[in-house]
């Protein structure tokens, strides 16, 4: 039975390519079938990736089956996974984030969680020396990971061994890393076709702060205003995200991958309160810049208060 490779719902970069590079790692160096899919439409970004590198978009699927073996990567998180997930048999999970818990194993199983910047990093040491025999385009599905995990080193979750890691794949590819983050991030950067519901819900993981439930969205371009200057439909759809999702409430930062900072849309005083405990900040209007802040994982997520 074919082994079904898949990241997180809204799948960014890391979601995407990091199920193709350890599938590629099943099939050809493991001898086991396995097959990457998503959990949703990639972000423009791993579009980018796919199209950029030649790479079949893998299938996108609603649910797995019962018994369907499968592995996770780039979440250990239930709410981002299938909502059949624990009656499939999960036989591995590689991330990078804090545990959650919730989910449930046939039997022990490898499980695999670094402080790393990206999932691509950690499958990468796992790979060991079979890298060599890696394609170019699984190469730079792994780099491509990276750079966009770590903002180009930028973001505050990059450690040395990231940076290493992507340097050597670049070196490998003969890419200047500078010119071919700036393609990716342009191409990141690039959301006019897409609706506010579609932006808010690109980049984004629910999260419950002292019975508060939020969906986190998270923006990352290197063109900031062509975001910002949706601010007030921005603000409209997101009563509506929240109430269709379930939630209480969604915070929207626009992150400024060149300028380092993020812009948090104030749309009430929830999240007016939520900016000036969280962040100390002091709130007048409706959206505020939060100077350094880069990164959901590092500096959000662990910072929210209500």
């Amino acid at each position: 039975m074919t082994t079904l490779v898949f990241g997180h719902k809204s799948p960014d970069t890391d979601s995407t390519g990091s199920p193709i590079l350890w599938s590629w790692y099943l099939n050809e160096i493991k001898g086991e079938q396995a097959e990457p899919v998503l959990l949703g439409e990639p972000n423009t970004e791993a579009a980018f990736l796919l199209q950029r590198w030649d790479l079949p978009k893998p299938r996108i699927i609603e649910d797995v089956a019962e018994g369907a073996p499968v592995v996770i990567v780039d979440t250990n998180n239930p709410a981002e996974l299938p909502a059949s997930v624990n009656s499939a048999d999960i036989r591995a999970i590689i991330d990078h984030h804090k545990l959650v818990g919730g989910l449930e194993t046939k039997g022990p199983i490898d499980i695999t969680v670094r402080p790393l910047a990206c999932t691509a990093t950690i499958m990468m040491d796992l790979i060991g020396d079979d890298a060599a025999k890696m394609p170019d385009a699984i190469k730079a599905a792994a780099l491509t990971c990276i750079l966009s995990d770590t903002l180009e080193f930028r973001s505050p979750t990059t450690t040395a061994h990231d940076r290493a890691v992507a340097e050597k794949l670049a070196a490998d590819l003969g890419l200047d890393v500078p010119t071919y983050a700036a393609e990716m991030f342009a191409a990141k950067s690039d959301v006019s076709s897409f609706s506010d519901a579609e932006l808010i819900r690109m980049d984004s993981k629910e999260y419950e702060v002292d019975g508060t439930k939020f969906r986190v969205s998270v923006l990352e371009t290197t063109a900031p205003g062509v975001v910002l200057d949706r601010k007030a439909s921005l603000a409209g759809s997101m009563a509506d995200v929240a109430k269709e999702d379930g939630v209480d409430q969604v915070l929207l930062f626009v992150v400024d991958i060149l300028n380092e900072e993020a812009t948090l849309l104030v749309p009430n005083d929830l999240v007016k309160g939520v900016a000036e405990k969280s962040f100390g900040a002091s709130v007048d209007g409706d959206a505020v810049v939060l100077p350094g802040i880069m990164s959901r994982k590092k500096q959000i997520i662990p910072n929210l208060k209500v």
